[in-house]
């Protein structure tokens, strides 16, 4: 039994300071029940999914596993009530956002004691979700994958912990115990991980797909907003190359056609997602042309990671798939995690010299 607990464990009901991040068409039943099961946090990436298939994955969670478990969710769409009635329903544990979620959902989830997480880039959005009343943030560096900032992990946890006064998640750039450890030492009650996940034997991303992220080196990834108007780390690849070279003329009209293919796929009609396309402009402050481009990112997203068109599509990571040679099943990454981060703990005690503790 480890002995490595913080209040990020009591506040989940986890036995591991460790989350798997709701990663869109990755974080699936079989993923997040795996990670619960082992004593981390598991989310299921609802974004992706219609109703009916968050309502089955629910569902399949809780036939793995009897661990608690999160959903992540998108505070602008249009069903965010019932999916959050759902997780209610269900009791699921947590429940965290890709984005600021609103004073409004924060206090509904609140009053039905599922505990909030936002995932945040600045120490100032953090008082503010802070504020509103969430139980803890994940901060996510630069180093992290898909949509990311640019400050630093090793900046932007400490800065971030020093603001608020509740729990701090560090992400980007986590996959071994030594970074646990650093997170801990910047004040962080534990770690976020979304590549290191990815890459396990439990994903469900194809495994043609799976080799190719193992092939990339810590420079391989590249910042871009060409996939759907904001900064986004993903795998270099030749698509990514003409997409970053590609003129808006030629952009805007392939985000069109998968904004439609994608309102199809989630089962969204035309007057949904204008309303939802409306709010996100509202909330994130996007032009009618960045509004566009954001449908681009799920569809590209599903090309690579559910469909294994690498040639069309777009492989999310963060900087630490340089890093990561082997695909272990998610057990074996969390008690590998442990195992390292109780050894590094210890041996870092054996730096205090107790012969020289007393005042001279």
């Amino acid at each position: 039994m480890s002995r490595l607990r913080t209040p990020a464990c009591e506040l989940f009901g986890t036995q591991y300071p460790i989350v798997q991040t709701g990663m869109g068409w990755v974080a699936g039943a079989r993923l997040t029940a795996a990670t619960s099961s082992a004593g981390g946090l598991g989310i299921l990436a609802s974004a992706t999914m219609t109703m009916d298939e968050l309502t089955t994955a629910v569902h399949a969670v809780k036939e793995r596993t009897d661990r608690p478990f999160g959903v992540n969710l998108r505070s602008d769409q249009a069903d965010v009530d019932e999916r959050i009635a759902l997780i209610v329903r269900e009791g699921v544990r947590v429940a965290s956002f890709a984005q600021a979620p609103g004073e409004r959902l924060v206090k509904t989830l609140k009053e039905q004691g599922v505990v909030v997480m936002p995932t945040i880039g600045a120490p100032r959005h953090a008082e503010k979700v802070a504020a509103w009343g969430v139980d803890a943030v994940i901060a996510q560096g630069a180093e992290g994958g898909g949509h990311t900032g640019t400050v630093p992990t090793s900046l932007l946890v400490p800065t971030v912990t020093r603001t608020v006064d509740i729990p701090v998640i560090a992400a980007g750039g986590f996959n071994d115990g030594r970074g646990l450890v650093a997170a801990l030492a910047w004040g962080a009650a534990g770690i976020a991980m979304g590549t290191r996940f990815l890459l396990s034997a439990e994903s469900t991303v194809p495994e043609d797909v799976k080799r190719r992220y193992l092939q990339a080196g810590i420079n391989d990834t590249v910042v871009t907003s060409s996939v759907d108007g904001h900064p986004q780390r993903v795998i270099r690849t030749e698509l990514v190359e003409h997409l970053t070279g590609a003129g808006r003329l030629t952009a805007l009209p392939r985000a069109a056609r998968n904004a439609l293919r994608f309102r199809s796929m989630v089962g969204m009609s035309a007057g949904e997602m204008l309303h939802e396309g409306l709010a996100m402009k509202k909330a994130q402050g996007l032009s009618y042309a960045q509004m566009a481009m954001a449908a681009n990112a799920p569809m590209l997203t599903k090309a690579a990671l559910v469909d294994g068109r690498i040639d069309a599509g777009v492989l999310p990571t963060g900087q630490v798939v340089g890093v990561i040679d082997a695909l272990p099943t998610v057990a074996e990454i969390i008690t590998a995690v442990i195992a390292e981060a109780e050894a590094t703990i210890a041996g870092l005690g054996g730096l205090l010299d107790a012969s020289t503790g007393g005042a001279e």
